[in-house]
């Protein structure tokens, strides 16, 4: 009787660590999407900060044209700089959406992994619960 009590104790806690892993990788999902969101708060900022920059070197370029009489200079200046912000904003948002993604495959990786953990404690519960109860009907003969 104490086969299978032994085995059902080693059993339950097979089951438990499974469990355990499971739900960590529940949290590390969690953290790795927490940090997916804070990326694109930081892409949001960063083409923020990149218009600015562009609206403040505009606004100084289109005065010092305008003061030196060079008006035909400042409609090409503005229109390479449409072009310029455009392919940042683009480069950054791209880059944004590449590590959204990397972070959305490796928390479903994450998810994956701790469901194959339990998966894994539960046959291995199956196996030491099966042996338990084998040895006991072995012993008891």
């Amino acid at each position: 009787m104490m086969m299978i009590g032994s085995s059902a104790v080693g059993a339950v806690g097979q089951i438990a660590a499974g469990q355990a892993q499971k739900q960590a990788s529940e949290l590390n999902a969690f953290q790795i999407e927490t940090d997916k969101e804070m990326n694109k708060v930081q892409a949001l900022q960063a083409s923020r900060a990149r218009r600015e920059e562009y609206d403040l070197a505009t606004s100084t370029n289109v005065a010092a044209f305008s003061a030196a009489g060079r008006d035909r200079s400042v409609e090409a200046f503005l229109e390479k700089q449409k072009e310029v912000i455009a392919e940042d904003v683009g480069r950054i948002d791209q880059q944004t959406q590449f590590e959204n993604m990397k972070a959305s495959m490796a928390a479903m990786a994450e998810r994956r992994r701790g469901r194959n953990a339990l998966s894994a404690a539960m046959f291995s519960a199956i196996g030491t619960a099966s042996e338990g109860i084998y040895r006991y009907q072995t012993t008891r003969k």
